[in-house]
C-alpha cells in the first residue's frame, strides 16, 4: 500500500501487506517463522526481491527489533551487523531506505520538508512509553517543526486490551495537559476489571505533538480487524510481518 501523505519531491514510502500490494508479491514472508535453513533462505530471497522491485541501489537494513529506543543510521546498520539491534533507523543517503517490520505495533515514517532526511520507527507500547519517537526525531537532526509523520497500520483501540500497569506507565510519563489526553487513550474494559483498551495511534500523536511534530497523517487502519490485508500477532500468534519503508530516491 502507498501511504497517503504529502512527501517532498524525491522521497518515496511504501508499506507491504499480506496480499502483496503494490509489488505483486503475495504470500512472500519477510520474516522467518522458524529457524530452519529453508525458511531462512526463503526470507532472504524475498527480502532481496523486495529491494529489487523498488529499484533500491543499497541493501535494506533489516533491524533486530527489541521494543527499545535505539536509533541507528541505516547505512551503518548494513555495514556493521552488530549495530542492527535497534527499533528505528535514519537515512540521509539517496537510495538507502529505512525499513521496520510490524504486525500490530505502530510503524511511524518520518521525513523533513526538503526531503534531506527520512526515518522509520517501530513504536509498540513499550517503545512509545520509553521514548523511541523522541530519540528518532533527535537523530534526524532537524527542527521538529520541519518534520511530517505517517502512522502506518497498527492494532486499533477496539482490539488492543492491556493491563492497568501499561496505563499507569504512560500516565507516569505524561506531563501537564498531556496527562488528561493520555488518560483518555485508555477505555476501561467492561468484562475484565483492571484492563483497558489502549489507543496506540492517539498515544503516538500526543507524543509527536509534544516533540513539535504537528503534521501527522495516517492512523486509519486496524491490523487485527483487517484479516485480508494485514498480519496480526494478537490474532494469529506466529505470523508474518508488514514492512514499512521510506527512502530518498537516488
Amino acid at each position: 500500500m502507498l501511504p497517503q501523505w504529502p512527501l517532498p519531491p524525491g522521497v518515496k514510502s511504501i508499506i507491504t501487506t499480506r496480499v502483496g500490494q503494490p509489488m505483486g508479491a503475495a504470500g512472500k514472508l519477510l520474516n522467518a517463522l522458524d529457524d530452519s535453513d529453508e525458511c531462512q533462505q526463503q526470507v532472504l530471497g524475498n527480502r532481496c526481491d523486495l529491494a529489487a522491485q523498488l529499484a533500491l541501489v543499497q541493501p535494506l537494513p533489516w533491524l533486530v527489533q527489541e521494543h527499545g529506543i535505539r536509533v541507528v543510521d541505516a547505512a551503518a546498520a548494513i555495514k556493521h551487523p552488530s549495530q542492527r539491534n535497534a527499533d528505528a533507523c535514519v537515512s540521509r543517503a539517496p537510495g538507502q531506505a529505512c525499513v521496520i517490520q510490524t504486525a500490530d505495533c505502530l510503524p511511524v515514517l518520518l521525513c523533513n520538508d526538503d526531503g534531506s532526511v527520512v526515518a522509520a520507527a517501530h513504536a509498540g507500547w513499550r517503545g512509545l512509553v520509553a521514548g523511541v519517537l523522541g530519540e528518532t526525531v533527535v537523530a534526524m537532526g532537524v527542527d521538529a517543526e520541519a518534520i511530517s509523520a505517517y502512522l502506518g497500520p497498527a492494532i486499533s483501540q477496539q482490539h488492543f486490551e492491556v493491563g492497568s500497569e501499561v496505563r499507569d506507565t504512560f500516565l507516569v510519563g505524561a506531563q501537564g495537559d498531556d496527562q488528561a489526553l493520555t488518560e483518555a487513550c485508555f477505555i476501561p474494559s467492561k468484562n475484565r476489571p483492571g484492563h483497558y483498551y489502549a489507543d496506540l495511534y492517539q498515544l503516538a500523536r500526543i507524543q509527536l505533538h509534544g516533540l513539535g511534530v504537528t503534521r501527522i497523517y495516517g492512523g486509519d487502519y486496524c491490523t487485527y480487524a483487517d484479516t485480508e490485508r494485514f498480519y496480526s500477532y494478537r490474532r494469529e500468534g506466529q505470523t508474518g510481518r508488514m514492512a514499512s519503508l521510506i527512502w530518498i530516491e537516488s
